[in-house]
């Protein structure tokens, strides 16, 4: 069981590098591990993980799948945080895939999973904190796509940057700080307000270190701004070169994950 954690731990440390290869590797052994020590809520986690990397590899179907499999091996994941985990990841696998009505069932679930859930078995990555579930959510609504699901997405990004600057300091993940200040912005993009999107990015601008996935989101919002009717607006121009500047750093420019 303890090697089993300690993979995860290598294998989440590996997908923030962007090593998708290593933390596939690791993730594999977690499955083993979890089978050896008959301990279903480790296994529950490595389909979580192997869902979050399937996402960010952007096989989105593979993610969806991988994550109702966690929840659908016929073993119960266990009683903390962890249906609430797999069942966001399902909608935001879904949501990307375009599969938005199955994405906003999956959203609702979670939200009962969240009710019902215990203390996790342990802390840190393998827990998942409110505010992260609110960050999964700001993304998944933002993939549906609509005015009001835009709007809801606004909401929930918000009212997960307050339950992080609220919370206790090891709920505090930088990079899901970062996401949910990316998703607001590309909401207030995608609303034609780019001058709040340019005041949401400036935090994430300003810090000197990304993860793999927060890179592949500037990149994607990058993109966005770089497409009509967004493209000829000087505040799109401006925040164009900024995502740029950002991400063609030396330690971005390396990062294997973005090859996609």
């Amino acid at each position: 069981m303890v090697a089993g954690w300690l993979s995860g731990l290598a294998a989440h440390v590996s997908l923030d590098l962007g090593d998708r290869s290593a933390a596939a590797t690791h993730a594999r052994t977690v499955v083993q591990c979890a089978e050896i020590a008959e301990h279903p809520r480790l296994r529950a986690w490595a389909r979580s993980f192997q869902s979050l990397a399937a996402y960010w590899a952007g096989d989105y179907r593979r993610a969806g799948d991988l994550a109702q499999a966690g929840l659908n091996d016929g073993r119960a994941p266990g009683s903390g945080t962890i249906k609430a985990r797999l069942l966001s990841l399902e909608a935001r696998a879904r949501a990307a895939e375009g599969d938005h009505r199955t994405a906003l069932r999956a959203l609702d679930l979670a939200r009962e999973a969240r009710v019902a859930a215990k203390p996790d078995e342990l802390p840190g990555i393998f827990s998942f904190p409110e505010a992260k579930q609110w960050t999964y959510a700001g993304t998944t609504l933002l993939a549906v796509g609509g005015g009001e699901q835009i709007r809801q997405a606004i909401a929930a990004s918000n009212r997960a940057l307050e339950m992080y600057q609220a919370g206790p300091e090891e709920d505090l993940s930088p990079g899901d700080l970062q996401a949910a200040h990316l998703d607001l912005a590309t909401a207030h993009v995608a609303s034609g307000e780019l001058e709040e999107a340019g005041a949401r990015l400036s935090g994430v601008f300003a810090s000197k270190t990304h993860t793999a996935s927060i890179t592949i989101r500037l990149r994607n919002l990058g993109t966005l701004l770089g497409s009509a009717p967004y493209r000829d607006a000087q505040p799109a121009i401006n925040l164009r070169a900024q995502i740029h500047e950002v991400t063609g750093r030396r330690s971005h420019a390396s990062n294997r994950l973005e090859a996609r």
